[in-house]
């Protein structure tokens, strides 16, 4: 197997939930438009590689099932991880 193989093999699968996607669509079209971009460019790549560790990524309190988010301009996205399966959702 190639090193490239087993790299993509252990990355996170990224799933977004319906609920996640009808509320980006209600955002106004400009603020949609940047959380998108973020999203693909930033965000993604980061969650894939690791969902724990990140300038912008921080644990909530109290929460079961652990729940963490990303922080993007003034968004967060939240996002569960389910490590058995490597997805995050």
């Amino acid at each position: 197997m190639r090193k490239q193989d087993a790299a993509a093999l252990s990355e996170f699968r990224i799933f977004e939930t319906d609920e996640f996607r009808k509320r980006l669509e209600k955002l106004p079209t400009g603020a949609s438009r940047f959380v998108q971009k973020k999203l693909v460019e930033y965000v993604y790549p980061q969650l894939r590689k690791d969902p724990f560790l990140g300038p912008n990524i921080k644990k909530l309190k109290g929460y079961d099932p652990a729940t963490w988010r990303y922080r993007v301009g003034k968004f967060r996205v939240f996002f569960m991880v389910d490590q058995a399966e490597r997805i995050v959702f």
